[in-house]
């Protein structure tokens, strides 16, 4: 396959290669219910096959717990076995070319064979990993069979897992578990010396740093060529000698001095410019291309400050919906990019600008349309639900490497670890948890400084840079006590708070709200179904159509003419599951017209003109 930028087809978007194949599709697959180790009969070269272990098929990259995998079983089987057989041409290398197989994300714990022949492990379900299969590889085969093996206790509650049941049957906000590959798996063929990371660091006033990470020492001096470009014109080039396998290098765009022509290049879900990178690698002594790769940068600033969310420096409001990123057929997985690019459109279409994506790691094509269309995201990952040594270790490694793989997407503005103190439940009167989440939000900030992060999302904050609150009370009067003026909040600060957790549990968090640095947001509220059912969730049921546009409109309406809050984000954006929360049913229909829901969501009247259509969700 060619590497399209436009349709956002390619797995990782802001490293892309011409060349890739993807391994989607159906797959050998089979149960070890009884949990033996790594037999033989499953991966080795000899027994390639392995009578009785693949007893299946799947559809990858579904899960075998979603009906779009062909399988669709849902009781819990912690060890499960995959096997492809892959035509010799797809993995062909010659000349010191590297043979590499990439893994979107495979849930929770994985090992890879390649003809018999461990090639990768990777610990953590939500996060990418590569085998370079070029040694394993059996000469003179016509096919090679890649074996991988994955391991998910559903009982184990250190183990981050998000929205995923621990429990038999999804029961609340929780939902069908996960296992195994739910994203995509392609190869590559790549030089040597290749480009293994590529991150942008944007300064809006001045041009952006590049950080460039090869796959090991080059064993000869190396150039690394960067251009980036916009419209078809060069806004700056850099070439530099690199003997190291990880360099930064600084580049100043000249057309960013002009204050008024930077307004031009700058990013915003208003006018989302992206700027096009391509960096090149040659042998410094003969000029010889060993590898090129094209990414895009966002010129664009994200900040707190003043008592609001700053934008490019500038005050912005957030309007924000919670997307928890499961569907019906797929469940944490999506169908394709065309899926992703619809979800983008509906929930800009709704009157949203930014979206937080609850308890996952989404795929990076929706990050990548959320760039290219304009919408804010909120990043997250997926909780553990106890607190130990192994939850810490494991939460800690996996949300370093979200951060590091989504940390160039410009529309990613707020970095959140943890939320409502799940994991650390007993954070108000345990030193070890809360030095963990403050570790949590400093490990993010030294990763990255250019974005806010929250140390606990919605309640028991520690040091974060917004002062989220989770408020679902559905009482118009009691919100506008609230958030109405500055007195009603500073009650509410010296109170239990909305769910009965303390707002605060620093006085340097409450100070910094005080003093403008830490805004105010009310990032969960809402959760207003209609016509729910006993067995649902829900936690405000209305009765008719009439009731719940009126009392959406109500409760909208406080945030909106609140002189204190600095944004929003309401629950939820699509019924999942059992819970009915959303603005959408589960076949992702609006409850209400999309011209009214847009109405409500922004508070205005829409222009003519910006009447939205509704995108279709499903085909």
């Amino acid at each position: 396959m060619r590497a399209s930028e436009q349709d956002g087809t390619y797995p990782r978007p802001l490293l892309r290669r011409e060349g890739w194949h993807s391994l989607d599709g159906v797959w050998e697959f089979g149960y070890d219910d009884a949990g033996a180790g790594e037999r033989d009969a499953w991966f080795s070269e000899q027994a390639t096959e392995a009578p009785g272990a693949f007893d299946r098929e799947i559809t990858v990259p579904f899960p075998p717990e979603a009906p779009a995998s062909g399988i669709g079983e849902t009781a819990a089987h912690p060890v499960v076995w995959y096997r492809r057989r892959i035509p010799h041409e797809v993995l062909a290398v010659s000349g010191g070319e590297r043979a590499l197989v990439h893994f979107g994300a495979v849930d929770h714990r994985a090992k890879v064979w390649l003809d018999g022949r461990l090639v990768a492990e990777h610990v953590g379900g939500q996060t990418p990993f590569t085998a370079d299969v070029t040694d394993a590889l059996r000469p003179g085969a016509a096919e090679h069979v890649l074996v991988v093996r994955a391991e998910d206790d559903p009982a184990d509650l250190a183990q981050p897992r998000g929205k995923q049941d621990w429990q038999d049957r999804p029961h609340a906000v929780w939902y069908e578990r996960t296992t195994g590959i739910w994203q995509t798996v392609w190869t590559e063929t790549v030089a040597g010396p290749h480009i293994t990371d590529l991150a942008w660091i944007p300064d809006p006033a001045r041009g952006v740093e590049a950080e460039i990470t090869l796959a090991s020492v080059p064993a000869a001096p190396v150039s690394v060529e960067i251009v980036l470009s916009h419209d078809g014109e060069v806004l700056a080039e850099s070439t530099s000698a690199v003997r190291t396998p990880r360099s930064r290098v600084d580049l100043v765009v000249p057309a960013l001095r002009n204050g008024i022509d930077r307004e031009d290049l700058l990013w915003s879900p208003e006018r989302p410019t992206l700027i096009d990178a391509r960096v090149t690698v040659r042998d410094a002594a003969t000029s010889e291309v060993l590898d090129t790769v094209d990414s895009y940068v966002g010129l664009r600033g994200a900040a707190v400050g003043r008592g609001a969310f700053l934008l490019n420096d500038r005050p912005y409001y957030v309007r924000s919906v919670l997307n928890q990123g499961y569907r019906p057929d797929t469940l944490i997985a999506n169908s394709g990019t065309a899926e992703l690019r619809r979800e983008v459109e509906l929930i800009k279409a709704m009157g949203f600008n930014a979206v937080r994506i609850h308890q996952k790691a989404e795929d990076p094509r929706f990050l990548y349309w959320a760039d290219r269309l304009g919408l804010l995201v909120w990043g997250e990952t997926g909780a553990a639900y106890e607190y130990g040594t192994e939850a810490v270790e494991l939460l800690t490694r996996e949300w370093l490497d979200m951060v590091r793989r989504d940390r160039s997407h410009p529309s990613i503005v707020t970095w959140v670890p943890v939320n409502e103190s799940w994991g650390c439940s007993d954070i108000a009167n345990d030193p070890a948890q809360r030095a963990y989440t403050v570790a949590l939000a400093n490990l993010t900030r030294a990763l990255d400084p250019t974005r806010p992060v929250m140390s606990n999302e919605g309640w028991e904050h520690t040091d974060s840079d917004i002062m989220g609150v989770h408020d679902y009370s559905s009482d118009p009067e009691l919100l506008t006590r609230r958030y109405g003026d500055a007195a009603g909040f500073e009650a509410l600060l010296a109170s239990p708070g909305p769910a009965g957790r303390t707002l605060s549990l620093d006085a340097r968090q409450t100070e910094r709200y005080r003093a403008g640095e830490a805004p105010l947001m009310v990032t969960e509220f809402g959760g207003l179904s209609v016509g729910a059912e006993e067995d649902e969730f829900s936690y405000t049921r209305t009765s008719s159509d009439t009731q719940y546009a009126a009392l959406l409109g109500d409760i909208f309406g406080v945030l909106h003419t609140s002189p204190i809050v600095a944004g929003f984000c309401y629950t939820q954006f699509m019924d999942t599951a059992q819970e009915t929360n959303g603005l959408l049913y589960t076949d992702g229909s609006p409850k209400l017209p999309l011209e009214t829901i847009r109405r409500i969501v922004t508070g205005t009247e829409p222009a003519p003109e910006e009447k939205p259509e509704a995108p279709v969700l499903a085909e």
